[in-house]
C-alpha cells in the first residue's frame, strides 16, 4: 500500500509538472472539460435559485400579512378547503334539478364580516381598463391596494419614486413604462373616465416582471370607471377583491375553518408552512376523494428521452475531445515515459503517469468550472431574471449537487486519459527513447467490432423507441452506435485516402499524411465526429418538431389577412370602424360582410322582445353524419370499432377545423370576399352574380344542387324550438347552389350569398364587419394605433369590435433551433480546431522537415490548413451520419406515444380518424452549412496560426 501511495504521489507530481510545462495543451484540455462544468453548474444554480421556497412564495403573495381572504362565490355557504387553499368545494353535497345538472350556490360572500375582531385588513382589488399611452391604448391590469402599507411589503418592489398616497396618484410597473412610452411624472388617463392620474413611482412584481399593472388607492379608478361605462351603455368587467389579514399570532387552522363556515376561502401563512394532519382536514375525508388531485410530474417519456440522450452525447463528446488531447500529450511525452521505463519503471507506472495527468486536469477543470459557473450566474442574474420573468429568491447553493457535477468532470478526465494510458504503457522503451513509431499493421478486429456495435446500437435505440418505455435504451443505443462508428474511424480514414488521386498536391499530401498517421488522425476525427453528431441530432430533432407544428397549425385566415366583427348597438358605427381599419392598416382588397336577419330593419340579431326571428341551414338527411345522430348514447354504444373507423373517414363527418365559427354560418357579401379568402374560382364569382349561393361546406348541398334555409319569422316559436333543440318552424327557402370544387380552405365560411339574393328570398341583412387582405402583415404598432383610432370612434376592441390579424404560423423552435445551431456550430468548429491543432502539434516534425528542405512559408501554411481541413471534413461527414440516429430514435419515441394515445381515443369513439403526424426531417441546410463552414473555418484557423518562419529543431538521438 505504501509503494502504491508513493508511486501515485510521484505520478501526480510528474503530471502536474508536465501540465505546467506544456501550458497550451493543458489549457485546451482544461477548457474542453471545464466548459460543460461551467454550463451545468450555472444551470443547476439558476434552476435552484429560480425555484422559490414556500416562504418566499407566501411573501410574494401575502407580503407580511398572516392570511388572505378569498371569495369562492358560493353565496356565503360553508365550504371545505385544503390547507394550501388550492382545492375547495361546498360543504353540503350538490343537488340536482330535473334535467340532472348539478346545482351549486353562486354568489358573493361577505369578506369584511368574516375578519376576526382585532385583526387588521387591507382590500386588494384587481380589474382591467383601457389606458391611454404615448402609442395608443393599452389594456392593463388595475390593482387597487394601499401599497405603502407595511403589510404589503414583499408583494411589490419599488424601483423609483413612491407609491400612491392620494386619489389622483398612480404607480406603474416598469414593464408598463416600457410598453406605454410613459415615464414617472406623466399623466395617465383611462378611456371613458375624465379623471387624470399622475404617475408618482414605478415598481415591479417579483414573480411577474413582464406584467402591465397600475396601482392606485382603493376605490380610485375601477368603481368610477365602471359607473362611467355603465352610463355609456358599455359592459364592464366586474373587479375581484380579496382581503389581506394581519394577525399578530398568525392565522391558525381552527381560524381557517371558522372562516370556511362563513363561506370564505383562506390562504394562511402559518397553515401552509405547518399544515395539519390529513385526519384533521374535512375535505380529505370525503368519500369521493374530491379533495386530492395528482397533477403528475408533467414530463413525458419523450422529453425524458431527449434530456437523457443530449446529456449522454455531451459527456461522450467531452471524453473524446479530451481523449484526443491526452493521446497527443502522451506521444509528445514519449521520451519522458521511455526514461521512466529505462530507469526500472514498469507499465503500471507509465499508466499511472498518464492517468495522473487526467486526474490533475480533471480536478483543476472541476474547480475552475464550478467557480466560473457560480460567477457567471451571479453576473448574468439580472438577464436571467428578465428572461424567466421573475426575480430569484436568492442564489440557492446545493453543495452536494455542485460536488456531483465537479466529480463528473474529474471522472471525465480520468476516462479520457484511460485509452492513451494503455497505449503508452504498451510501447517499447527503445521506441519511446528513439522517437520511432515503427510499422504497425492495421487492426482488422476493431473495425469488425465497430460495425457490430453500430448494428447493435441502432437495434437497441430503435427497440427503445418503438417498443420499450425505458428512455435509457434510446440514449444507450445511440452511444453504442456512435462508439462503433468511432471504432471504425481508422478503417474509414483509410477509405477516405482513396479519393486523394483526384486532389491537387497540397490536399493530397495532407490526406496521405492523415491516412499514414491514423494513430493521431483517428482521435481528432472522432472528436469532431462527436461534436458534429450532437449538432446534427439537436438540429434534426428541432427541425422535425418545427415541421410538425407547422402542419398542425390551422390558420383562421390567409396570411396577413384581417377580420373585424362588430357587436355594437348601432349598426351605423360599422362604417366608422371600417374606415379606421382602412386608414391604419395596409389594406389591399376590401370585403365588407353582413349577416342574415329575419324581421324589420331594426332586427340585427334574433331578439324575441323586438319580434326578430332567425334562420338555420337545413342539412339533408342523407348528408348528416351518423355520429351526430346517436341521441343520448355514446358513439361507442351504437357503433362497432370497425364502423367508427369507417365513419371517421366519411366526408359527412369531416368537421371544419373552425367548427365554432363556420358550421351553418351564412355570410352576405360579394366576390371580393372570395379574393380575400384566396379562392380563385371564376365559377363562384359568376354564381354570385347570377343570384346563386356559393357553398364552401359540402354537406349543406342536397342531391338537386340546392341549399335549403328555413326562415323562422315567429320569434317566440323560434325561441321555443331553440330551447328544446327542435327544428326551427317556418318557411323553407331553396337556393340554387354552386359548390366550390376541390379542397379549398373555407376559413370557417360555410355559405356565401349576395344581399340582393337574400332580399329576394325575404331575408334582411345587417352589417357585421369586413375581411381585408393586406399588402404586408400589419405590425404590432399598427395594431395598437388601430385600437386607438377605434377608441376615438367609441368602439372598443374587445367590447364592441373583435379584431383578428392572421400572422401565420409562428415557429416555436425557429429561434431555439437557430441558437442551438449557431452554438453547436461554434462548438463544432472549436472542437475541430482544438483536435486538429493537437494533431498538428503531433505533426510538428513533418513541418520542420519541410523547413529543412526549403519549403516556402506558403507551403507550410497551406499544408497545415489542409491537414486541419481534411480532419474536419472526415469528422463532419461521419458525425452527420452518426447524429441522425439519436434524433430518429427520439422522434420515433414521440410517434409511439402519440400513436398510443390515438389508438385509445380512436377505439373509444372519440378519435377523428386523423393519424398523428410525427415527421422525421433531416435539416440538409444545417448539414450543408457544417460541411462547408466547419472544414473551411478549421482550415483557415490552422493556416493563420501556423508560423511562417522556419524553425529547425534538434535532431533526436538514434
Amino acid at each position: 500500500m505504501s509503494n502504491l501511495f508513493h508511486s501515485w504521489r510521484a505520478a501526480i507530481r510528474i503530471a502536474r509538472r508536465d501540465a505546467w510545462r506544456f501550458k497550451g495543451r493543458s489549457f485546451l484540455v482544461l477548457t474542453m472539460i471545464a466548459l460543460p462544468v461551467v454550463g451545468v453548474s450555472a444551470m443547476d444554480l439558476t434552476i435552484r435559485s429560480a425555484s422559490l421556497t414556500t416562504e418566499q412564495e407566501l411573501t410574494r403573495d401575502l407580503g407580511s400579512a398572516a392570511a388572505r381572504f378569498i371569495d369562492p362565490h358560493y353565496s356565503g355557504e360553508p365550504i371545505l378547503q385544503s390547507p394550501d387553499s388550492q382545492n375547495y368545494r361546498a360543504a353540503k353535497e350538490e343537488t340536482e334539478d330535473g334535467d340532472g345538472s348539478e346545482q351549486l350556490p353562486d354568489g358573493h360572500a361577505d369578506l369584511v364580516k368574516s375578519v376576526p375582531s382585532g385583526a387588521k385588513s387591507l382590500t386588494d382589488t384587481r380589474g382591467y381598463a383601457k389606458l391611454r399611452t404615448a402609442k395608443g391604448l393599452l389594456n392593463a391590469e388595475v390593482r387597487e391596494l394601499k401599497a405603502a402599507d407595511p403589510m404589503t411589503r414583499g408583494i411589490m418592489t419599488l424601483r423609483s419614486g413612491r407609491f400612491p398616497e392620494k386619489a389622483g396618484e398612480a404607480a406603474v410597473t416598469t414593464h408598463f413604462l416600457e410598453t406605454s412610452g410613459l415615464k414617472v411624472g406623466s399623466k395617465l388617463t383611462a378611456r371613458g373616465l375624465d379623471a387624470d392620474f399622475r404617475i408618482v413611482g414605478s415598481y415591479e412584481l417579483p414573480s411577474e416582471l413582464k406584467s402591465d399593472q397600475v396601482n392606485v388607492l382603493p376605490g380610485a379608478l375601477l368603481a368610477p370607471l365602471g359607473k362611467a361605462m355603465k352610463a355609456e351603455g358599455r359592459d364592464s368587467v366586474t373587479p375581484s377583491s380579496t382581503l389581506l389579514i394581519g394577525a399578530a399570532d398568525g392565522f391558525t387552522w381552527n381560524m381557517v375553518q371558522e372562516a370556511n363556515a362563513q363561506g370564505v376561502l383562506v390562504k394562511s401563512r402559518a397553515v401552509v408552512l405547518n399544515p395539519p394532519a390529513d385526519a384533521d382536514v374535512p375535505l380529505y375525508q370525503r368519500e369521493d376523494g374530491s379533495g386530492r388531485y395528482d397533477y403528475g410530474s408533467g414530463t413525458s417519456t419523450s422529453e425524458q428521452a431527449v434530456l437523457i440522450t443530449i446529456v449522454g452525447l455531451a459527456v461522450m463528446e467531452i471524453c473524446l475531445l479530451a481523449g484526443a488531447a491526452f493521446a497527443v500529450g502522451a506521444r509528445r511525452s514519449r521520451r519522458q515515459l521511455g526514461l521512466v521505463g529505462a530507469n526500472g519503471g514498469d507499465r503500471s507506472h507509465i499508466r499511472a503517469i498518464v492517468l495522473a495527468g487526467g486526474l490533475v486536469i480533471g480536478v483543476v477543470s472541476a474547480v475552475t468550472g464550478t467557480v466560473l459557473g457560480i460567477a457567471l450566474t451571479a453576473a448574468l442574474r439580472p438577464l436571467l431574471e428578465d428572461y424567466l420573468g421573475q426575480r430569484f429568491g436568492g442564489l440557492s447553493f446545493r453543495p452536494l449537487e455542485l460536488l456531483a457535477i465537479a466529480l463528473v468532470a474529474v471522472i471525465t478526465g480520468l476516462v479520457a486519459a484511460l485509452v492513451p494510458a494503455i497505449t503508452a504503457s504498451r510501447e517499447s522503451v527503445l521506441a519511446s527513447l528513439t522517437g520511432r513509431r515503427g510499422i504497425r499493421r492495421s487492426n482488422r478486429v476493431l473495425p469488425a467490432l465497430g460495425l457490430a456495435a453500430v448494428l447493435l446500437g441502432a437495434a437497441v435505440a430503435l427497440y427503445g423507441a418503438l417498443y420499450s418505455k425505458q428512455t435509457m435504451l434510446v440514449m444507450g443505443g445511440s452511444v453504442i452506435a456512435e462508439l462503433g462508428v468511432i471504432a471504425m474511424t481508422p478503417a474509414l480514414v483509410g477509405l477516405f485516402g482513396k479519393i486523394g488521386t483526384w486532389l491537387p498536391l497540397s490536399p493530397r499530401l495532407a490526406l496521405r499524411d492523415a491516412v499514414r498517421n491514423r494513430g493521431r488522425t483517428a482521435p481528432a476525427v472522432a472528436a469532431v465526429l462527436a461534436a458534429v453528431a450532437g449538432t446534427v441530432a439537436i438540429s434534426t430533432y428541432s427541425a422535425s418538431q418545427d415541421v410538425q407544428g407547422r402542419a398542425e397549425y390551422v390558420p383562421r385566415l390567409p396570411s396577413g389577412a384581417v377580420e373585424i366583427n362588430f357587436y355594437g348597438n348601432d349598426p351605423r358605427d360599422i362604417t366608422t370602424v371600417r374606415s379606421a381599419v382602412e386608414k391604419t392598416l395596409p389594406v389591399d382588397v376590401r370585403a365588407p360582410v353582413s349577416r342574415l336577419t329575419v324581421g324589420g330593419p331594426s332586427c340585427t340579431w334574433h331578439d324575441v322582445e323586438k319580434g326578430c326571428g332567425t334562420y338555420d341551414v337545413i342539412i339533408p338527411e342523407a348528408n348528416k353524419c351518423p355520429l351526430m345522430e346517436t341521441g343520448d348514447k355514446d358513439e361507442s354504444e351504437v357503433f362497432t370499432p370497425a364502423q367508427l373507423r369507417k365513419l371517421n373517414k366519411d366526408w359527412r363527418c369531416e368537421n371544419d377545423p373552425l367548427y365554432g365559427r363556420g358550421l351553418n354560418q351564412v355570410i352576405v357579401g360579394d366576390a371580393e370576399l372570395l379574393k380575400v379568402l384566396g379562392i380563385d374560382d371564376p365559377g363562384a364569382a359568376k354564381a354570385l352574380a347570377d343570384g346563386k349561393i356559393v357553398s364552401l361546406h359540402k354537406p349543406a348541398v342536397d342531391t338537386k344542387g340546392e341549399i335549403s334555409i328555413v326562415l323562422a319569422a315567429d320569434a317566440e316559436k323560434a325561441e321555443k324550438a331553440l330551447m328544446n333543440d327542435e327544428p326551427l318552424p317556418g318557411e323553407i327557402k331553396k337556393f340554387p347552389a354552386y359548390q366550390v370544387p376541390g379542397d379549398s380552405r373555407s376559413y370557417g365560411v360555410s355559405v356565401l350569398l349576395t344581399a340582393a339574393t337574400a332580399e329576394a328570398a325575404g331575408f334582411g341583412s345587417a352589417p357585421t364587419g369586413a375581411y381585408y387582405s393586406t399588402t404586408q402583415a400589419p405590425s404590432a404598432d399598427q395594431e395598437q394605433r388601430l385600437e386607438s383610432e377605434l377608441a376615438k370612434t367609441g368602439n372598443e376592441v374587445g367590447s364592441e369590435v373583435e379584431l383578428f390579424v392572421e400572422h401565420g404560423y409562428s415557429s416555436r423552435y425557429s429561434i431555439v433551433l437557430l441558437a442551438l445551431t449557431v452554438f453547436a456550430g461554434l462548438v463544432t468548429i472549436g472542437a475541430a480546431g482544438i483536435a486538429t491543432g493537437l494533431a498538428q502539434a503531433d505533426a510538428e516534425a513533418d513541418l520542420k522537415t519541410l523547413s529543412s528542405v526549403g519549403a516556402p512559408p506558403r507551403v507550410r501554411r497551406t499544408l497545415s490548413g489542409f491537414q486541419c481541413g481534411v480532419v474536419a471534413v472526415m469528422g463532419v461527414v461521419l458525425g452527420s451520419a452518426a447524429g441522425v440516429l439519436p434524433a430518429v430514435g427520439l422522434r420515433l419515441t414521440e410517434r409511439r406515444e402519440q400513436m398510443d394515445q390515438y389508438r385509445q381515443m380512436y377505439a373509444s369513439g372519440w378519435g377523428d380518424g386523423s393519424v398523428p403526424y410525427v415527421p422525421i426531417v433531416i435539416p440538409w441546410e444545417t448539414i450543408g452549412a457544417l460541411l462547408i463552414a466547419v472544414p473551411l473555418g478549421a482550415a483557415l484557423l490552422a493556416a493563420l496560426v501556423t508560423r511562417s518562419h522556419r524553425t529547425l529543431g534538434r535532431r533526436s538521438a538514434t
